[in-house]
């Protein structure tokens, strides 16, 4: 009699589920499984490299092969626009930002969402002109946050100055190489050893990485315009927050159609979230954003 009853409970709980799935009612279960999806959130202001147009690609594609759930912020009205990024308080449910910045101007109640985030030890990413992603006058009270770059990513304190960052010519591009010692780290899995980018190489040596920093790839510059010594180009750091970092001084528009830069940017998402990095890869994404330059 016990075991006739407890199968028609079963039997009963089966088809309560069946109805709630008929009359569209979604188990909490489910909802729940939906909420732990990582947040990603892009936020892009650069006035050269159209991170407003390959950020938003990138994370479609991160939602629908990998099920992430992203945000995408940009300067407004356009990318010229360098003292407003609408919608920064989203950052406080952000589980990664990932910035592609160059010379903003923003308001201090909007540095201060971004300070918070990245004071909160949460993961950050970095791409090219974000070594210099803020621009503020001598004497202006952000003024150090042109700095910003050092203390968040490990890369040069804006450009140009003591560091002096700088790069190798816009007729110039890069050769990108897997360092070898690095070959294992999960970041670079499926990443041809050495591939071919539009952009020209930065120079961050001799001061930067920062120290603590692990080298991913070095680049050397095809056809520069000065005498070019090779230059990290990828590395991991941990900031003084504890938030992991991955920087690249890649970004140039036309790197996004590159199938390993591609894969070496999704992989370092994986790692940055806590995820295994994919060992399967589907195949080129479709990004293909020309270079617009300044306009």
């Amino acid at each position: 009699m016990k075991c006739n009853l407890r199968l028609g409970l079963i039997v009963l709980l089966q088809l309560c589920l069946l109805s709630f799935s008929s009359w569209g009612i979604t188990p909490q279960l489910k909802e729940k499984s939906k909420a732990k999806k990582p947040l990603i959130v892009f936020v892009a202001g650069d006035h050269e490299y159209s991170g407003e147009s390959t950020l938003p690609l990138l994370a479609e594609i991160l939602e629908k092969n990998y099920g992430f759930r992203t945000k995408v912020l940009k300067s407004f009205p356009d990318q010229n626009a360098e003292k407003n990024i609408p919608g920064l308080e989203v950052l406080a449910e952000a589980d990664l930002a990932v910035f592609f910045l160059r010379w903003r101007l923003l308001p201090a109640d909007q540095v201060a969402m971004i300070d918070a985030y990245v004071k909160s030890g949460k993961p950050v990413m970095g791409f090219r002109t974000t070594t210099h992603s803020f621009n503020y006058p001598k004497g202006d009270p952000l003024e150090s946050y042109n700095a910003w770059a050092e203390s968040t990513f490990g890369a040069p304190p804006g450009w140009g100055g003591k560091s002096k960052h700088t790069h190798y010519g816009h007729n110039a591009s890069t050769d990108a190489s897997v360092i070898p010692s690095a070959r294992k780290h999960p970041i670079l899995t499926g990443v041809a050893p050495s591939f071919h980018v539009r952009s020209w190489l930065y120079r961050v040596l001799p001061d930067y990485p920062s120290k603590g920093a692990e080298w991913l790839m070095m680049g050397k510059a095809v056809n520069p315009d000065k005498t070019a010594e090779d230059q990290p180009i990828a590395w991991t750091w941990v900031n003084p927050y504890k938030g992991r970092v991955f920087f690249t001084t890649m970004g140039h528009p036309e790197d996004f159609s590159v199938e390993p830069f591609q894969r070496l940017i999704v992989n370092a998402i994986h790692w940055e979230l806590g995820k295994k990095v994919p060992k399967n890869w589907a195949g080129k994404l479709d990004i293909n954003v020309p270079y617009r330059g300044m306009k």
